[in-house]
C-alpha cells in the first residue's frame, strides 16, 4: 500500500504495461459493498434473484447491444457478486465528440474510453442508479474489481465451469455474509 494524499491506497492489480482495450477474454469479479446480499439468494443450488439481482442481469446483457466490440460470455449474478467473462472483440476506432456518447463517462474520469475498466464503470453506474431508484439507496459496489486475462482455451473452459457451478458452490463460500434483501 502507498500514501497518497494522506490516505493509504491499494496498488493496482492491473497488467502493468498491458492495453485493457486489446481485443481478449477478460474474467471480471464485481462485489457489493461489505458483501452485502443485494441480489437475492441460492436455494437448494439455484439463483433467485431480488429485484436488484434482475437489475444487474438486465444491465449485463444490454453492455452487449450498446457495445458494438463487446460479447458477453458465461456470467452470473450471485447474491453479493458477479462473475463474467467479458470479451473486447475488436477495437473501437476513437472519433471526435459528439453530444452523444455510448460510455457515459464522466469527463474528468480517468479511465479510457472502451476499456475493460470504463466498460466496467458504466455498468456499474447504470444498475447503481436503477437500484437506488427502485427504493434501495443503500446499496453500494465494492470499489474497484477484480480481473484477469484469459490467455488459452484450457483456462478459458475452467472458468466457464467455475461460474457454471458457482451458484451449487454458495454454501461453502467463506465470504457470504446473512441476507440483507429478503
Amino acid at each position: 500500500m502507498t500514501l497518497y494524499k494522506d490516505k493509504y491506497r491499494i496498488e493496482s492489480a492491473r497488467l502493468q504495461n498491458w492495453d485493457y482495450s486489446t481485443p481478449s477474454y477478460y474474467f471480471v469479479t464485481l462485489c457489493t459493498y461489505n458483501r452485502a446480499n443485494f441480489f437475492g439468494d441460492i436455494v437448494n443450488g439455484e439463483l433467485r434473484h431480488s429485484p436488484a439481482g434482475e437489475i444487474v442481469a438486465e444491465e449485463w446483457i444490454k453492455t452487449e447491444s450498446i457495445r458494438p466490440n463487446i460479447k458477453m460470455d458465461a456470467w452470473v449474478v450471485m447474491p453479493n457478486h458477479v462473475h463474467s467473462i467479458i470479451i473486447i472483440t475488436h477495437r473501437l476506432v476513437e472519433t471526435a465528440r459528439r453530444a452523444v456518447s455510448t460510455c457515459d463517462i464522466s469527463p474528468k474520469s480517468r479511465l479510457k474510453p472502451n476499456t475493460l475498466g470504463s466498460i466496467v464503470g458504466q455498468i456499474k453506474i447504470q444498475c447503481t442508479k436503477r437500484i437506488r431508484a427502485a427504493g434501495i439507496p443503500e446499496f453500494d459496489w465494492q470499489e474497484r474489481f477484480w480481473d484477469t486475462i484469459l490467455w488459452d482455451e484450457k483456462t478459458l473452459a475452467n472458468v466457464q465451469l467455475y461460474i457454471q457451478n458457482n451458484p451449487a458452490q454458495w454454501d461453502q463460500d467463506r465470504e457470504k455474509p446473512p441476507d440483507l434483501w429478503m
